[in-house]
């Protein structure tokens, strides 16, 4: 549990029930949709013809699933690019990006009258490539980098921040760090290579406990996205302290290496039945997995079939 002081009430999701995310949301408005978001930036639809709505729609989706299956759901806002070195790249000044990041967090806030366990995430994306950082910040760099995007959400009606595809410890102290500083709970979630390491080698546990210790355990859990779970898995499953931190986990469809999907030009989708279905034997190994969504190639089908794997299972506590 994090440290944070906030007024804002405790995550639902730590108290043990089932919660979905969304997919990849950028390779379903690119490859379902038909949008083109240069940089895999989302958030350029907030200025496109139709792409407020498109985005309305998209999560819309994800909000019916969790109703339908009696489930809570964290919404992540379409930002993961909305910080000043992509938002220079696609013409953004800081207060435009200040206003896409408060658009985004009222966007997602419409749902919450819909009956359902809606936690509204301000999503953070890395400074640089998720896949293989071209330069390494320090922690330091990494706060003072993320943090006005981070007080743009502790502004908003966001119930914390996630910040997604992480690939190195520091970035992510940094992090952390600007969330207490802006008073929100935070969630980290790294992405891993095939071997379940980090890109630079390190072992996943061992980064997550650097974290923890730099930080005095204030993210409020540590998440695994954009990677399948053939490549984390036998991570999870090899026990140690810092598995008990890891609460979520948003994988990509396909099993290919950040590599290979780099070259690729046609989307893989996987196999949404076999994602459940991996995801059903981690979370009965460990517990404490209550956020379970998708990534890279993933949409509603992919989310579905979680949620109809849970029903299947006979789980219905919350």
């Amino acid at each position: 549990m994090g440290i944070v002081s906030s007024t804002r009430p405790a995550l639902p999701q730590l108290a043990g029930g089932p919660f979905i995310t969304d997919g990849g949301i950028e390779t379903d408005l690119i490859f379902h949709g038909g949008f083109d978001l240069p940089h895999f930036a989302a958030f350029v639809l907030f200025d496109e013809p139709g792409g407020v709505d498109a985005l309305h729609g998209y999560f819309r989706r994800y909000v019916l699933l969790a109703r339908d299956h009696g489930v809570g759901v964290v919404l992540d806002t379409p930002t993961w690019r909305a910080s000043s070195d992509w938002g220079e790249l696609l013409g953004y000044s800081s207060e435009r990006l200040t206003a896409v990041n408060r658009r985004a967090a009222a966007l997602l806030e419409e749902f919450r009258s819909d009956g359902v366990d809606v936690v509204i995430s301000g999503c953070v994306g890395p400074r640089g490539d998720g896949y293989e950082p071209e330069f390494c910040m320090t922690a330091d760099q990494a706060e003072e980098y993320h943090a006005p995007q981070i007080q743009t959400f502790a502004d908003t009606p966001a119930d914390m921040v996630t910040a997604l595809t992480l690939s190195y410890p520091e970035e992510a102290i940094g992090i952390v760090r600007a969330a207490v500083a802006a008073g929100i709970p935070v969630v980290i979630s790294f992405t891993v290579e095939t071997d379940g390491r980090l890109a630079n080698g390190r072992p996943l546990l061992e980064a997550i406990a650097e974290v923890d210790c730099q930080t005095e355990t204030a993210a409020e859990y540590f998440m695994i996205n954009c990677a399948h779970p053939a490549h984390f898995a036998d991570v999870l499953l090899a026990g140690g302290v810092e598995l008990e931190r890891i609460r979520g986990l948003r994988a990509n469809a396909s099993a290919k290496s950040h590599a290979e999907l780099d070259e690729s030009d046609e989307l893989d989708e996987g196999d949404p039945t076999d994602l459940a279905r991996r995801y059903q034997e981690l979370s009965a190994r460990l517990p404490q997995l209550t956020v379970l969504g998708g990534c890279c190639g993933t949409d509603h089908r992919h989310i579905a079939a979680v949620c109809e794997a849970r029903s299947g299972s006979g789980s219905n506590d919350g």
